[in-house]
């Protein structure tokens, strides 16, 4: 690949989720301090909206990372389980041991009591669900029954829900209007401004090692940020392209065209010239009714 031929040491631009290249964009982070907040001040319900590509998983990881020895959680990456599938999944993260399970009541009395114990422990424990867009609307259902397992005084369990927008439609049907009452906050992980593009460009190139200067040149990174809408596994994958053609082509410097083939080759990418011509029609439209309203307002017409 092209590791040594651009002196890195990892992959700069991989889409694999690697919390050692979580850059502390404005977005971010906020959603990241909206989490630690909550969980602290112990809220039961979160939820953080994206879409794909936006870094959910990234932040996800990063969440879980930040969490002290204060907390224990429960990781559901894959939540496409019915109800009994995600009751049995939680337990498992929890550390129950379901090989003498009976029955569903008594599987809800092990979860029940490991949360008592651990709450005794001086831990809070949080269940975070990755992709939560999937989850069916038995399988939310029983994730708000699990948040009703509290003491007199406390919540045993606090759930983070990270999804793409289709979970606020979800959440926006009538028969989940009780689960939508409990969240108390939620963030919507945005994309990236074009200034936090080059933030972004650089944080991941110097933790990948580079170390000779700029490596996009400005009309690249232009293209870059048009073609990928701000989204960050959109730019990883431009950049990827456009560093092994770059390689290709014997070239140590990404150019405009090089970037070009790069959005050419990708399906995800926004084609912008493909707009062009509608641009042009719609802006040739509009200037010819400006003049028909300077005549008409000066009596011409």
């Amino acid at each position: 690949m092209y590791l040594d031929y651009f002196k890195f040491k990892e992959l700069p631009f991989s889409i694999t989720p690697n919390i050692g290249f979580f850059c502390n964009l404005k977005g971010h982070q906020e959603a990241l301090n909206t989490l630690l907040f909550s969980l602290r001040s112990g809220e039961g319900f979160i939820k953080i909206v994206g879409e794909v590509g936006a870094g959910k998983t990234l932040l996800c990881r990063k969440l879980l990372e930040s969490l002290d020895n204060e907390f224990v959680t429960a990781y559901i990456p894959n939540p496409e389980l019915n109800s009994v599938e995600l009751r049995r999944a939680v337990a498992r993260e929890l550390g129950i041991d379901l090989s003498r399970l009976q029955d569903q009541h008594e599987l809800h009395t092990l979860i029940n009591d490991r949360l008592i114990y651990l709450r005794e422990a001086g831990k809070n424990v949080v269940l975070l669900i990755d992709e939560a867009q999937a989850l069916s609307v038995e399988s939310l259902e029983t994730v708000r029954l699990l948040t009703n397992l509290e003491t007199t005084k406390t919540k045993l369990l606090q759930v983070v829900l990270f999804g793409q927008p289709e979970l606020d439609e979800k959440l926006n049907q009538s028969n989940l209007r009780q689960l939508k009452q409990r969240i108390s906050f939620s963030y919507y992980l945005r994309a990236l401004t074009r200034d936090e593009l080059d933030t972004y460009l650089f944080y991941r190139l110097a933790i990948a090692g580079y170390t000779q200067g700029s490596l996009f040149s400005k009309k690249a990174k232009d293209l870059l940020y048009r073609a990928s809408k701000g989204i960050p596994r959109v730019i990883n994958i431009l950049c990827h392209k456009a560093l092994l053609s770059s390689y290709g082509g014997g070239k140590q410097y990404i150019t405009k065209r090089i970037m070009n083939i790069a959005v050419k080759d990708t399906e995800t990418a926004i084609h912008t010239r493909q707009y062009l011509p509608w641009l042009l029609l719609l802006s040739f439209v509009v200037f010819i009714l400006f003049i028909l309203s300077f005549y008409f307002t000066k009596g011409i017409i």
